[in-house]
């Protein structure tokens, strides 16, 4: 039995759902969604509520019947809500700026570092003395935003000694003391 699949999610007044040969589309206010769904899966619109189906109890129908439920939910979040995500630059001389869709930072390399952003994803960065440079995404989109914020951290994880690095507002990273501490 699945506990997330069998949820009903409720439709909110203002979006639009279709379901056509195996694909899902939400249309809200903040924008459009598209997403293929397995065969095995159904989708009943009924009013304003949404319920997923599975055809069978096979362990692979289990698992995507709540997975497929999870994703129209955000998609549904998504076009109505939106998603918003923060990063934040710790170390010296850490920098960000953004130019039309483009994310130009500088995090201790030798050279920038140049980001094409998505024209789905809304980015703005901020730079306050005395705190971090903060880059915060918007978008409708769940996975992309995720993706790309994802990509921007891997450019320069933050590493466990002093704590440098780009990392998500809010992030606690674990710290390990360095070889002094050995002794």
């Amino acid at each position: 039995m699945s506990r997330i699949g069998n949820n009903p999610i409720s439709i909110p007044s203002g979006v639009e759902i279709k379901f056509e040969s195996d694909v899902v589309s939400v249309k809200g206010p903040k924008g459009e969604l598209n997403q293929k769904i397995d065969s095995s899966i159904g989708v009943d619109i009924d009013g304003d509520t949404l319920k997923v189906t599975r055809s069978t109890e096979q362990k692979q129908h289990k698992a995507n019947h709540g997975l497929y439920r999870a994703l129209i939910s955000n998609m549904i979040t998504g076009v109505t809500e939106g998603y918003k995500t923060q990063q934040e630059l710790v170390g010296v001389g850490y920098k960000a700026e953004v130019k039309g869709q483009i994310l130009e930072m500088n995090l201790g390399f030798s050279h920038n570092i140049y980001v094409q952003i998505p024209e789905e994803i809304k980015i703005t960065a901020e730079t306050v003395k005395g705190k971090n440079p903060t880059v915060t995404m918007e978008s409708h989109d769940k996975q992309l935003i995720g993706q790309v914020a994802a990509k921007i951290r891997s450019l320069r994880k933050p590493e466990p000694f002093k704590g440098k690095g780009v990392r998500f507002v809010g992030e606690h990273i674990r710290r390990k003391a360095g070889k002094s501490a050995a002794k």
